[in-house]
């Protein structure tokens, strides 16, 4: 579902929520003259147990979405400030490894930040930079190695080779942020619930002898502004609510 564009899945949800409880009030109204109250009392009880359950699940994914957006947050963050700290020290590197790993670096913020606009959909261009960002950390490595065997002194070339260390487990680990997605299962369920909803919202409906419409329709109107920014969240690389790079930003 992530190839997809949220804003359709938004509609066409809105559609299929529509077309359900129409049909949920087409059946209500063709049995409206067969019930009675104990029956309308029961489809009204079991029509706000599915409305509680569809609050439920919303919630619990809302709160899935919010989170994972702040951790995609919090690791760019620390990428960046990971790439500074090894930047910083360059300068405890002798000659000319400390203007090497300089200009290394410089390429390597650029590079993330070439990553951090690219389409996860876009696997092509995404494969070809994930390569060249593991050979300019090689390179960076090499760097801190080289000038670790001209001057062994851990206090001095040390600090930038466990910087280094440090700068590729950030990326790693942004990385990982990045493909950590909402279950499909769980969206699976939630469109379920709604269209159970709609459809018995709008049955119930039926069954009563005045008909508003408008209410049901509020109501699917913001359910599908919700499941939009849930799944909007969900997506780091594409759609309106992004994570900026404001740190790598500032680093550059």
């Amino acid at each position: 579902m992530y190839f997809f564009n949220s804003i359709v899945i938004a509609v066409l949800l809105f559609l299929l929520i529509l077309l359900a409880n129409e049909g949920g009030l087409r059946l209500g109204q063709y049995f409206a003259n067969k019930s009675d109250d104990d029956i309308k009392s029961q489809t009204t009880a079991i029509q706000g147990g599915i409305i509680g359950l569809l609050a439920l699940i919303l919630g619990f994914s809302f709160n899935m979405s919010l989170t994972r957006f702040d951790n995609r947050a919090a690791a760019e963050v620390a990428e960046a400030n990971a790439i500074g700290t090894a930047l910083l020290r360059t300068e405890l590197l002798p000659a000319p490894f400390d203007t090497q790993a300089t200009e290394l670096l410089k390429s390597y913020i650029d590079l993330r930040l070439r990553i951090g606009e690219t389409d996860l959909t876009d696997v092509a261009e995404r494969r070809a930079l994930n390569k060249r960002t593991t050979e300019l950390q090689q390179q960076i490595w090499n760097t801190g190695l080289a000038a670790a065997e001209e001057v062994p002194n851990p206090v001095v070339t040390g600090y930038f080779v466990t910087a280094v260390n440090d700068l590729i487990d950030a990326q790693g680990l942004r990385n990982d942020q990045l493909v950590r997605h909402i279950p499909p299962v769980i969206f699976y369920l939630l469109f379920i619930i709604f269209l159970a909803a709609a459809f018995l919202t709008g049955y119930a409906g039926g069954l009563g002898r005045r008909l508003q419409r408008m209410p049901g329709l509020v109501l699917s109107f913001l359910i599908c502004l919700l499941v939009f920014i849930i799944i909007d969240l969900d997506r780091p690389r594409r759609g309106i609510i992004q994570v900026r790079q404001d740190s790598m930003e500032a680093l550059r």
